[in-house]
């Protein structure tokens, strides 16, 4: 009798351990399931977050300000020059799945100011009184797992930057806002007991802004500015025109023969990556790839130069995708 009576209390035991939620989980619904305008409390945590809607969040009467909408906490500031993007793409956990969002996108690292301790606590708090206050509803608090890190991290063209987040042993906060003037807004930070890190995008419509090189608009560059700037579409690390650089190449003819006398330098630029003797090569070989597209076209070699500077000349700072495509280029410069 006294085996039997031990053998079911060990057996409920074991079952009462095994049914104790994970670290996390508990929060994690009730996260969820209270902070969705019209989300149903009886509703699993899976099939609430699946039915996520940024309409769903009540617009907020609040004063918000300018983008990025939040000033760091007394005590703290942006420990590095901040990423700050017109348009960029950051992703953020939607039911442990980090999903991407586009638009504005500010992102940094916080830390004491010198002479101060960094606080973790503080830090949340004062993340999360405001954010409750300008009428923010959480949407995530917890880990993602090493599988989705593994599945995502590739596709996000800033890991490893600047106030990057999102690795799968490191806590998310995420909140959504909603505004009738500033659109949608979405928060994500994390700390612990070094510093903090701050994430704050504000969702908008991709706008093209590139449009089709004219010949008028290389001659009226050349004759006001004394160059144009053009990029110019080249086969992977090779001088072989594309058919969309062919296309801009036929422009420059244009413009020379529309200006008889105007005399030019095409000059090939790349960004820093790779060996920097293989770029210049590579530059000065585009460069003259023009050239000869320039002469089969009726333009007089004795009116044309050809000259590549490889990463010499960088237009802007190559610390970014976004700043090494710029510096990829084909300068057209007077030269009489």
């Amino acid at each position: 009798m006294k085996k039997t009576t031990l053998l079911l209390a060990s057996t409920i035991f074991f079952v009462a351990c095994n049914n104790t939620p994970k670290d996390g989980q508990e929060n994690q619904q009730d996260t969820v399931s209270t902070s969705l305008s019209g989300s149903n409390n009886e509703t699993s945590e899976t099939e609430t977050v699946a039915s996520f809607d940024i309409m769903n969040i009540s617009l907020t009467t609040a004063d918000i300000g300018d983008f990025p909408f939040i000033n760091l906490p007394e005590g703290l500031e942006e420990m590095n020059k901040p990423m700050l993007s017109k348009f960029d793409v950051c992703f953020f956990p939607i039911d442990g799945t980090m999903t991407p969002f586009e638009g504005r996108l500010y992102k940094t690292f916080v830390s004491p100011v010198r002479g101060e301790e960094f606080s973790q606590r503080y830090f949340e708090k004062s993340m999360e009184d405001y954010l409750k206050a300008i009428g923010a509803v959480k949407v995530f608090d917890g880990e993602i797992t090493r599988e989705e890190y593994d599945r995502y991290n590739k596709q996000d063209p800033n890991k490893g930057g600047e106030g990057d987040m999102g690795y799968f042993d490191r806590n998310i906060k995420f909140w959504a806002l909603r505004s009738a003037d500033k659109g949608n807004i979405y928060i994500q930070y994390g700390a612990n007991n070094a510093g903090g890190t701050l994430n704050v995008l504000q969702e908008e419509n991709f706008i093209q802004t590139i449009t089709k090189v004219t010949a008028d608009e290389i001659v009226k560059d050349l004759n006001e500015k004394g160059k144009s700037i053009l990029y110019i579409n080249f086969d992977t690390d090779k001088s072989n025109l594309t058919s969309e650089g062919t296309d801009v190449v036929k422009q420059i003819a244009e413009a020379l023969k529309k200006e008889s006398a105007l005399k030019i330098s095409i000059e090939g630029h790349t960004d820093n990556t790779g060996n920097a003797a293989h770029n210049k090569t590579l530059s000065e070989q585009r460069a003259h790839a023009v050239l000869q597209a320039l002469t089969k076209d009726g333009i007089e070699t004795s009116r044309l130069l050809a000259t590549g500077f490889g990463a010499e000349k960088p237009l802007v700072a190559n610390d970014s995708e976004e700043n090494k495509a710029k510096n990829r280029r084909v300068e057209l410069v007077k030269v009489n």
